[in-house]
């Protein structure tokens, strides 16, 4: 097998993130929508009937979601092409697989940016082995996938991402791990270096603030308006976190 695929493929997939969650009526869902239950949206062919039109129809959330490519790798590879529709038996176990491969495909994609990261040639070795790990992991079958210690695993390799992370940020950025800054107003700010590390910046004001090579794993960046920031070289920022946020268009 060549490369592993980090990003969704929705026409090798069943349509999981389409029936697996649940929704609840809010300003990211039109619906309610129990989980295991398909998306009244969800054509027969399992693409969604109006992907051109989510937000207007008010489904923001389905446009900030990203599988990370789980979807088709438990459609094609875990469950050998089967889908829920054809083969009920099935149904139940590729639904509480998704967030768990979900999961490990995520902290692939932070291994693999990691290692991108030339500052940070000194871990490469340890994020190889922690690569090879997670795709061995999720080589599992079902039962197996549900039985991981995902928490204990995540643990293990963020050190080795923290690692990365600081030596590709340099001294002197300023520490932000987990803070609160929603609607903080930081237009212009000078953050260059700065660890956002599970930051709430929902709603925050970021515009023409400087962010380059600034930290950005698991930061919640909902409406958090980005234009005209200078994000070059900006580390782990995801597509569904910049979808999450407004742009103007304005990305690494």
């Amino acid at each position: 097998m060549g490369e592993r695929v980090l990003e969704a493929d929705c026409a090798r997939c069943a349509g999981l993130c389409c029936v697996a969650p649940a929704f609840a009526k809010s300003s990211d869902f039109a619906i309610d929508k129990p989980a295991g239950t398909a998306c009244r949206n969800l054509g027969d062919d399992f693409r969604c009937r109006i992907h051109e039109q989510l937000l207007d129809k008010g489904f923001k959330g389905c446009t900030v979601f990203d599988c990370f490519g789980a979807g088709q790798r438990l459609t094609q590879e875990t469950f050998r092409g089967a889908d829920w529709r054809t083969d009920r038996a099935v149904a139940g176990a590729m639904f509480a697989s998704l967030p768990i491969m979900r999961q490990l495909h995520e902290l692939m994609w932070y291994v693999v940016e990691a290692l991108k990261l030339e500052e940070a040639q000194p871990v490469h070795r340890k994020l190889r082995e922690a690569l090879a790990e997670i795709e061995r992991l999720g080589e599992g079958s079902a039962d197996e996938l549900r039985r991981l210690d995902l928490d204990a695993h995540r643990r293990k390799v963020n050190v080795i991402l923290q690692r990365a992370s600081e030596m590709a940020r340099g001294r002197g950025g300023k520490d932000y791990r987990g803070a609160q800054l929603i609607g903080r107003k930081l237009r212009g700010a000078k953050l260059r270096g700065a660890s956002f590390r599970g930051a709430l910046l929902i709603g925050a004001d970021l515009r023409d603030a400087d962010l380059r090579r600034a930290d950005f794993t698991g930061a919640d960046l909902r409406g958090a308006d980005l234009r005209g920031a200078d994000l070059s070289g900006v580390l782990f920022l995801t597509k569904s976190q910049l979808r999450a946020a407004v742009t103007g268009g304005s990305h690494p």
